[in-house]
């Protein structure tokens, strides 16, 4: 069953293109509310979407999802509310990158950490052939991927 949501949330989503009636209407890029809050770092409105039963597993245009967002707007409480709610850490996007991959290849270390200390595999493999060590961009990341095999 689905929350009442607040006066806040509901018009952060108007003010953001979406239908509070509509909980996981898609909007640009076929982004859902949640996700776009995720990204935009908007830690209460997407703990409270979540509650209300926003779909964490939907994947937009590319395939990426709500645990990507996090990684982009470095929101490690959201992360861990999507993963609490059976986000799959794993999710490959349309070009068979995971969040892991994306962390390594940007650079952002601690969220390699993350993902190691919680189990992400690391060796999926993105379309063209490449794992989360492959993409590493920085030494740190290179040592802990390194570390992990």
């Amino acid at each position: 069953m689905r929350c009442m949501l607040s006066d806040n949330t509901r018009a952060w989503m108007r003010d953001n293109g979406f239908d509070p009636a509509v909980i996981d209407a898609p909007g640009k890029y076929a982004d859902t509310a949640l996700m776009l809050a995720c990204r935009h770092g908007a830690t209460a409105i997407a703990l409270e979407l979540l509650g209300a039963g926003a779909d964490h597993a939907h994947r937009n245009m590319d395939g990426t999802d709500a645990l990507w967002a996090c990684v982009v707007s470095n929101n490690v409480e959201l992360a861990d509310a999507l993963l609490a709610a059976g986000t799959d850490i794993d999710n490959q996007n349309d070009n068979g990158a995971t969040a892991l991959m994306y962390a390594a290849s940007a650079g952002k270390t601690q969220w390699v950490k993350y993902f190691l200390e919680r189990g992400a595999d690391t060796g999926r493999r993105s379309l063209d052939d490449f794992s989360a060590l492959d993409l590493a961009s920085n030494i740190e990341c290179l040592r802990l991927l390194r570390a992990s095999a």
